[in-house]
C-alpha cells in the first residue's frame, strides 16, 4: 500500500500543487488548511509523513509539531517562508525531522519525501541484520520497541533522534561527518542542511547524556564529525 501523506498549508494553491505531484508519484494524500485540523488529522488519520507549514490559522505549525510529538513519531517536514535561522532551529527543537524553505521546487519536496520514507524502510531492513537490543553499560537501546533506557530512566526520543542513536551505536567507534549522517540517517544525498544534524545531535545529547559537561555516548571528533563511544560501558 502506498504511503499516506498529510499536506498542511493555508495557501490552497500550494496544497493543490503538492497534492497533484505527490499523487502523480503514487502517494495517497490528506489535506488540512489550519493548525487545529492538522493536529486532529495527524493523530486520527495516521499519516506516514506530514508536510507542515509553520504559519497557520487557529494553531501555528510549531504548536502543531510540539503537540504531535507528544503522541506520535510520524516524520514531519516543516514548510516555512521564513529564512531566519531561529525559525528553522525552533522547528527542529520541537521535534520536526527537517525543514524546507519557501519558495521551494516540487522536485526538492518529492526528493525529501522519498528520502524520509526510504530511510524508514531501510531502518526496518537493517534491524533484521543486527541484534535487537544494544547495551552500553546502563544504557539499553531496544531496536524493535524504538525505546532507550538509562538505568531506570526512560529516555523519550523522537523518531529521528532514535535513528541517530541507533545508527551511531550500531557503528560504535566509527566517526561520521555531518554530510555522511545526513545521508545515512536522513537519507539525503543531494538535499538537506548539515545544521539539521548539529541541532539533532545537541537535542539528543540533552536527553541522553547524564552529564552535559562531559559526554559519555555521542562524542565529537573535532573537524571530522560525530561518533558513539564504543567504550561508553566502561565510563
Amino acid at each position: 500500500m502506498s504511503a499516506k501523506i498529510l499536506i498542511v498549508d493555508d495557501e490552497h494553491n500550494i496544497v493543490d500543487i503538492l497534492k497533484a505531484n505527490l499523487e502523480r508519484e503514487g502517494y495517497q494524500t490528506l489535506t488540512a488548511y489550519d493548525g487545529a485540523q492538522a493536529l486532529d488529522m495527524g493523530l486520527t488519520q495516521k499519516p506516514d509523513l506530514i508536510l507542515l507549514d509553520c504559519m497557520l490559522p487557529k494553531l501555528d505549525g510549531f504548536d502543531v509539531c510540539r503537540k504531535l510529538r507528544q503522541q506520535t513519531n510520524v516524520p514531519i517536514l516543516m514548510l516555512t517562508a521564513k529564512s531566519e535561522e531561529i525559525d528553522k532551529v525552533l522547528g527542529l527543537e520541537l521535534g520536526a525531522d527537517d525543514y524546507i524553505t519557501k519558495p521551494f521546487s516540487v522536485r526538492e519536496v518529492l526528493a525529501r519525501v522519498k528520502a524520509q520514507l526510504r530511510r524508514m524502510s531501510l531502518s526496518e531492513a537493517e534491524m533484521a541484520d543486527h541484534p535487537k537490543v544494544l547495551q552500553f553499560g546502563d544504557l539499553v537501546i531496544d531496536l524493535e520497541a524504538y525505546h532507550v533506557k538509562r538505568g531506570e530512566t526512560d529516555i523519550e526520543l523522537t523518531l529521528r533522534e532514535f535513528e541517530l542513536v541507533r545508527f551511531l551505536a550500531q557503528n560504535a567507534g566509527q566517526v561520521f561527518s555531518r554530510e555522511a549522517l545526513l545521508e545515512k540517517v536522513w537519507g539525503y544525498e543531494y538535499f538537506g542542511d548539515v545544521r539539521t544534524v548539529d541541532v539533532t545531535v545537541r537535542r539528543t545529547r540533552e536527553k541522553l547524556e547524564p552529564d552535559q559537561t562531559q559526554y559519555r555516548y555521542i562524542l565529537t571528533k573535532r573537524g571530522v564529525g560525530y561518533y558513539f563511544d564504543k567504550h561508553a560501558a566502561d565510563s
